[in-house]
């Protein structure tokens, strides 16, 4: 398969991740505030309201292809936090779900890795990078 439309497909598959995700961290400001309110976060709607930005705002870049090899570099950073701090250690006595965390943890890892290969690799010829040269 050809290399642009592989950097295409992987531009899609990353951004479908991020962009949902954003958007529902931002219609559910409540829940998601919740949520970093019981990870210890201080002032978790700020949080909420930061971390719904980045990921729908980084999601669509990445889709479009915009900047793409810095706002990977932030994406693959932001995989790992995230995955060390909601999924790291987590599952307390509960073997089920001690399981699922260390798999989502290895999952946000993963997703690093593809971000890393994106930034190393760029958007390819089906981006706004390539139209500005």
């Amino acid at each position: 398969m050809p290399t642009n439309i592989v950097l295409l497909i992987a531009r899609l598959l990353l951004a479908a991740l991020f962009i949902p995700g954003g958007y529902g961290a931002l219609t559910n400001i409540a829940g998601t505030a919740s949520y970093f309110g019981g990870l210890g976060f201080p002032l978790p709607t700020l949080v909420a309201w930061g971390v719904g930005l980045f990921e729908l705002i980084a999601g669509l870049l990445i889709l479009v292809g915009f900047q793409t090899r810095p706002v990977s570099l932030l994406l693959a950073a932001f995989s790992v936090a995230a995955g060390i701090i909601g999924h790291y250690g987590q599952g307390g006595g509960d073997p089920a779900l001690a399981f699922m965390h260390s798999q989502a943890l290895m999952k946000d890892i993963a997703i690093a890795g593809g971000f890393l290969a994106l930034s190393a690799a760029g958007a390819g010829a089906f981006s706004i990078d390539a139209k500005r040269g």
